[in-house]
This record gives C-alpha cells, sequence and structure tokens, in this order.
C-alpha cells in the first residue's frame, strides 16, 4: 500500500491505535468518521474526533450515513426479529456500510483501501485470490464478523490490528500518551445501548408485541408469551413457566406465534441448513471439512458442509451443538482461515 489510506474512525482505543500504525506505514492517511444516527449526547461528537486524531496529522471527515444505515441494519434487525430469527448486525455492517458506502466514499476521495480497527489479517494467496485470517489475539479475534466481505471488498480492507493482542495495543497507547475518547468496549449492536432489545424494538422501531402461546417440546401449551421478539433460541431467563427443571427457549415459531421450549439437553442439534453462503475463496464442489463457529463467542466446532445447488449448505457437526439458532451467522473455518460464511435457517 502506498497510500492516500483511509481508516474508519470512532474513537476507541482499537481505531485510535490502527491509525497510529497506519501512519508508520503509509505517508497520507485521512479518517472517516461515520454518523449512524443512533449517536446518544455521550458519544463523541466530530470535533472530539478531529482534536483526537491531529497529534497523528490525520485529518478527519465526518461522513452521514443514517439513511443506508437504518436500511442496511437497522431493518434487518427489525424484520428478523418479527421473523423469528435472532439478528446479527455486524455481519450485515461491515459489508454494506464499513466495507460497503464508506469504502465507496474513501475511494471517492482518492482512498486506494479503507482500514478498521478490527483484529483480522488479510494475505494475498498462492492463487492470487485473498485471504481472511484470525487475528492472532484469540481472545479478540473479529475475522467471524467479517466473514461476508467479497474478494473486491477484502482486496482494499486493511486491519494493522491483526498482528497485534489487546495487551499490546493498550501498551502502545499508554506509550504514546494517546487516550481514547471512548473507554468502553464496542458492543455487538452498536446502536441499542439504553434499552434492551424488546424495548429498543418496540420505543424505536415500532414493533407491536403480540401475546401468544408457550409450548413444549410435544406441544402442549405450558404458559403465554408477551411477544417472540424478547427471545432467542437457547434463552433461559424470562420464561417464567413453572415446570420440574428449568425450560430453555428451543424453537422461535413465527408463523404460529409459538413460543417452543424444552429442557437443556433438548437445545443440543447434530446438523442445521446454511442459506445465502458467502465464500471467501473458490466454492468447494463437494463435502467440506471445517470448524464451523454458529455466534461470536462459540468455540468452532469440527462438521462437515456440504453444498447445495440453491447457494446453501448443511453443516453436520461431529458433537451435537447448543443452541444453534437461526439467523445468526455459521462461519466456516480451517485452521486460521475463514473460508465462507451464511445465514442459520
Amino acid at each position: 500500500m502506498t497510500g492516500p489510506i483511509a481508516i474508519a474512525l470512532s474513537g476507541g482505543i482499537d481505531s485510535l491505535i490502527a491509525a497510529c500504525l497506519l501512519k508508520t506505514q503509509v505517508k497520507e492517511v485521512f479518517g472517516l468518521h461515520f454518523l449512524t444516527g443512533f449517536e446518544k449526547p455521550i458519544d463523541p461528537g466530530p470535533t472530539q474526533i478531529q482534536a483526537l486524531f491531529q497529534p497523528l496529522d490525520i485529518p478527519v471527515q465526518v461522513v452521514d450515513l443514517k439513511v443506508p444505515f437504518r436500511k442496511s441494519v437497522v431493518d434487518y434487525f427489525a424484520d428478523a426479529y418479527q421473523n423469528g430469527e435472532t439478528p446479527n448486525p455486524c455481519l450485515v455492517c461491515n459489508p454494506t456500510i464499513k466495507f460497503g458506502v464508506l469504502l465507496q466514499k474513501a475511494i471517492q476521495l482518492g482512498s486506494t483501501h479503507l482500514a478498521t480497527g478490527h483484529y483480522a489479517r488479510v494475505e494475498i494467496g498462492a492463487s492470487g485470490r485473498y485471504r481472511l485470517l484470525k487475528g492472532v489475539d484469540g481472545g479478540k479475534d473479529q475475522s467471524y464478523f467479517l466473514a461476508r466481505l467479497t474478494q473486491d471488498q477484502l482486496a482494499r480492507a486493511c486491519f494493522p490490528l491483526g498482528s497485534w493482542t489487546k495487551d499490546q495495543v493498550r501498551a502502545l497507547a499508554l506509550e504514546k500518551g494517546l487516550a481514547p475518547v471512548v473507554r468502553s468496549e464496542s458492543q455487538d449492536v452498536c446502536f441499542v445501548r439504553d434499552s434492551s432489545y424488546a424495548d429498543f424494538l418496540v420505543k424505536t422501531v415500532g414493533m407491536e408485541p403480540n401475546p401468544g402461546e408457550i409450548v413444549d417440546m410435544q406441544g402442549r401449551r405450558v404458559g403465554t408469551h408477551q411477544g417472540l421478539h424478547r427471545y432467542t433460541v437457547g434463552q433461559r431467563r424470562g420464561i417464567n413457566c413453572p415446570a420440574s427443571r428449568p425450560y430453555y427457549v428451543i424453537r422461535i415459531d413465527a408463523r404460529h406465534n409459538r413460543l417452543v421450549v424444552g429442557f437443556k439437553e433438548e437445545r443440543y442439534s447434530s446438523r442445521c441448513r446454511v442459506r445465502d453462503i458467502n465464500w471467501i475463496g473458490d466454492p468447494p464442489d463437494g463435502p467440506l471439512a471445517v470448524d464451523t463457529r454458529i455466534r461470536y463467542r462459540h468455540q468452532a466446532a469440527a462438521s462437515t458442509v456440504t453444498p447445495d445447488e440453491s447457494g446453501g449448505a448443511t453443516v453436520r457437526f461431529e458433537q451435537p451443538q447448543s443452541s444453534v439458532t437461526p439467523g445468526q451467522g455459521a462461519v466456516f473455518y480451517r485452521g486460521e482461515e475463514v473460508v465462507g460464511g451464511g445465514w442459520i435457517a
């Protein structure tokens, strides 16, 4: 990379140190701070962001992405709950917002690449295709959230923190006297902070609660729910149905407005279907042995992925997995490399 390079800046320590590292590699770096429309009064404003990066000699431009963020991310979030799924907004935001409209803005401003503070790595393989790899810090690796980036997007992606640990990032910030304006770690759902997801859907999105039946695995009615948007597969709290043992959410039946519950051992599944897969490398022409991660903090499980003609696949786990949740991302790994990812159906 010879520059100029744009970097997405949030005001947090990760983007701050990513920018600091980038400045040692290329001459011309400029920052892009984008607005989602869901900022809070306590969030750093454009003036704070610009002042934060002034010592690094990085000019910052504010980009208004309120409309595409609402349409692509927040509306998707609401629609998923409406359909009885549990969404993963970061898996949508990265390809459509950060490496979608924000990357296009960076290109318009003359940048060749867009950098972010993700803990992940990109390399060019022997075939000339780009490879997405885990960050070296296993506790902070964020390759899961980038699994839906295309080859064109990976070609312009830059992750300065991919070979760094979080402890190293904090130590460099202390050494350089760089203090972020955002002290807390970023959350999976950045636009929901002062309320529960259920309250956000009702108050902000306008979703109307629709009470219905809670049934057990045999179809027997055991209670009443106050809206399916309050639940996700694997959830234990909030069911409030007396039984000999605690109930867990097993399935959300949006078609019949029913919540299906069961006991702990009934949460496990030996397989699932995954739709709309983004293959980062060449799509496999037959069954593929991988480790599949079915949510961000899940320990990727040994499995076999068998693609089908619809662009989806069946995933069979060597050991049954708990709380396989429709709407979440299923991301496939071979060692350190992300080979693809889709949506659990």
